[in-house]
């Protein structure tokens, strides 16, 4: 799922005669099963449009498997139940897209909101990707609240893909990929690579500590947060799923926000037909209000008081 994301390039299957030419047969009953065990895994909904994509990824995991034909591949799926399998299966379907401070009217509204917290500051990104978003969050934290007061504030990083997420644990760019970064950011918040690493940055071990990256399927009914957060960010995730699936996810935020917190959204998503627990406060930025404020605390209590009892997730 997720929730700021990098895009997968895939080359282009060659195409015959207006058709995309394919190794293995893919009929209308093998989408529609993929349609319906991703949506039952993740949440995804996937529309008829993302149907050569489909192909296009998980012909790969036929390959991989020495399996010839969908029906193989979606009865192993489900008659083995391997994690590791559906992990490949799920990402495979995940697509991605993200960018150091995309959609950048979002931080400065951050910067403002946070000096005016009282206590260390806590913020989610739930849609983390190869991690460009949470290292936004993180650098925005630092030059608001200043050093000192920045290594008391962390920011909690998660998504569905295992592979972006080791990608972003890493904290390793191409110059490409900061090339929208002032001189000033580049200099305070990476480290320069030389010799064998050579055209990459990675960044400052200060910066990587006020975070921590977690596997995280925001469709998942049992999963737990103790930490009740000052703002979550869950941009072009809910794009992804249907309405009840975004009620669901909304209605899980609400208890992890503290009173007045902020949760910003993509910019092609509205929540406000989803949910009366935020209001609208900005470009898709929006306000825990009131009412949900004052029952979220005493959920977020009891939520905390579940999450104690039960083990956490590892680190992806």
């Amino acid at each position: 799922m997720t929730t700021a994301r990098a895009q997968r390039i895939d080359r282009p299957e060659p195409v015959r005669t207006g058709e995309m030419e394919r190794d293995f047969d893919f009929t209308s009953a093998d989408f529609a099963r993929i349609r319906d065990l991703i949506h039952r895994r993740a949440g995804i909904s996937l529309s008829d449009h993302k149907r050569d994509m489909a192909y296009s990824r998980l012909a790969r995991r036929l390959r991989a498997r020495g399996l010839d034909s969908f029906r193989h591949y979606l009865d192993l799926l489900e008659s083995e139940n391997d994690p590791a399998e559906w992990e490949a299966f799920t990402n495979a379907l995940t697509t991605n897209l993200t960018a150091f401070f995309r959609e950048s009217h979002h931080f400065p509204i951050l910067a403002e909101f946070v000096k005016r917290r009282q206590q260390a500051v806590s913020v989610w990104c739930s849609a983390a990707s190869t991690g460009e978003e949470p290292y936004s969050i993180a650098m925005t934290l630092i030059e608001a609240l200043g050093d000192s007061a920045a290594r008391q504030a962390t920011v909690l990083a998660t998504d569905l893909d295992t592979q972006v997420l080791a990608k972003g644990e890493a904290g390793v760019y191409s110059l490409d990929q900061v090339k929208q970064l002032s001189p000033e950011r580049l200099k305070r918040f990476f480290l320069k690579g030389t010799g064998s690493h050579a055209g990459y940055v990675k960044v400052r071990p200060e910066v990587r500590a006020m975070i921590r990256f977690e596997q995280l399927n925001l469709t998942d009914a049992d999963y737990r947060l103790s930490t009740p957060f000052d703002a979550i960010f869950c941009r072009n995730v809910m794009i992804y799923f249907d309405k009840p699936t975004q009620s669901q996810v909304l209605s899980r935020f609400e208890p992890l926000v503290k009173p007045g917190g902020l949760l910003f959204a993509g910019h092609s998503e509205n929540f406000t037909y989803v949910t009366q627990a935020f209001k609208l406060r900005g470009q898709t930025v929006y306000e825990l209000t009131r009412d949900a404020g004052a029952n979220s605390r005493g959920r977020s209590h009891d939520h905390a008081k579940s999450a104690a009892s039960m083990p956490r997730r590892e680190a992806a």
